[in-house]
């Protein structure tokens, strides 16, 4: 499928982080996990200008703080080594260590120097990966055979359903630019730059500095305004890597098509952002809540992030109960100043509470529009002109099941 949504971006959704020039990707299965692809790789012809953001646990993971290192040196990668099935989180100076040899074993591939391969894991906490595995599965990942971005994709999965890609080509300098992305992310889903793994290739000529902060401001209208299950992660980062070789004049925030570029990028983290809630564990249902009318951004997110964390609402949401109390209930804790007089919310197309009073409601029309796989909630301020989105997900028996079993 291809939709166009302006003249100057094209929106392919099939497509993913091989699509920009200069880049590929690949998988294999070496053993962590019983069956399923579990190492994953990217390298791009060239190094790459790179961006990161990390999650904010104190309790980093080893890979973290090697690829932050790494990174710190020239602000260039041209490789990322990921693993599923053990996070490598919480495993002392034998996880560093570890991660340090993941980083020289495939550095050594593609005979580059060792700062320039960023290492991520996700999967359990505390285990010591098997690392004669790891280094067996980076010796033949490189094969003809395990070049294939779908590998990639199905490699970094945990307790994901499906796999979540998305590409955007847009205009600069008359040059077509391509941005690809891929991401994991099912459980330990919180609004807080964590918990997940969020992959972005581009072959556009930008700066470090300048792609740093596109890369914060987008991730906080997008992976930072979906949650889960109010947990972040120990280990997980966004990485955005830009080699250049589409040839344009050097991008920078003074660049006349820096906005467009920029809105690439957006839509790009947002439709990972969005498949990641969509995949929530034991998910039925995505959930948008749509914040208007506040007197600041940081406000509107705040209201955002309390209804889309409220498990009262995101059962009521599964049980398909048209219980607004819980919405506003939210709201008055989300800790904004704000007047009860003027909150207006809505589900889907009804309104269900306005001038703070509930509105009258054929509730069995509601209740068959929380059927969808789809729910949207409305919430209007009416205090200012800022708005701010945020999407979750509902919360099911199932969660509870997959979460009681996931180390078994």
């Amino acid at each position: 499928m291809q939709a166009t949504t302006s003249k100057e971006i094209v929106v392919l959704d099939k497509e993913s982080v091989t699509l920009p020039q200069g880049f590929k990707a690949g998988g294999v299965h070496c053993g962590i996990k019983r069956k399923r692809m579990d190492l994953g790789y990217i390298v791009s012809d060239v190094p790459a200008a790179v961006a990161g953001v990390y999650t904010t646990n104190l309790f980093q993971a080893a890979p973290l703080l090697v690829t932050q290192e790494s990174i710190a040196k020239e602000n260039k990668i041209q490789a990322i080594i990921v693993n599923s099935g053990n996070a490598n989180a919480c495993t002392g100076e034998q996880g560093i260590k570890d991660a340090y040899e993941m980083q020289k074993e495939f550095a050594c591939q593609l005979g580059i120097q060792e700062h320039l391969v960023a290492v991520t894991s996700t999967g359990v906490i505390g285990e010591l990966l098997p690392m004669d595995k790891v280094k067996a599965g980076i010796q033949q990942i490189l094969a003809s055979e395990n070049e294939n971005e779908t590998l990639f994709k199905e490699a970094i999965l945990t307790t994901d359903t499906c796999t979540k890609q998305i590409a955007v080509q847009v205009k600069i300098d008359g040059k077509t630019i391509s941005i690809g992305g891929a991401a994991k992310g099912s459980g330990m889903i919180h609004p807080n730059m964590a918990t997940m793994l969020g992959f972005v290739t581009t072959d556009a000529n930008i700066a470090h500095e300048d792609l740093l902060a596109a890369l914060k401001d987008v991730t906080n209208k997008t992976f930072n305004m979906i949650t889960v299950d109010g947990d972040t992660s120990t280990n997980d980062m966004v990485l955005v890597m830009a080699n250049g070789l589409a040839g344009n004049d050097q991008l920078t925030s003074n660049h006349p098509d820096w906005d467009i570029f920029k809105t690439g990028l957006q839509i790009v983290c947002e439709a990972l952002a969005k498949d990641i809630a969509r995949d929530g564990e034991g998910a039925t249902k995505l959930v948008e809540v749509q914040v208007n009318g506040a007197n600041s951004f940081e406000d509107a997110r705040a209201v955002g992030k309390a209804i889309i964390s409220s498990n009262l609402v995101k059962t009521a949401i599964y049980g398909t109960d048209p219980n607004w109390g819980r919405i506003v209930t939210a709201i008055g804790y989300s800790g904004i100043k704000l007047n009860p007089s003027n909150i207006k919310v809505g589900l889907g197309p009804y309104n269900v509470f306005e001038n703070g009073l509930p509105c009258p409601i054929v509730e069995d029309e509601v209740k068959e529009y929380l059927e969808l796989d789809t729910i949207k909630i409305t919430v209007e301020l009416n205090q200012g002109d800022q708005s701010a989105t945020a999407w979750g997900c509902d919360l099911t028996y199932d969660y509870v099941k997959i979460n009681a079993s996931y180390r078994t």
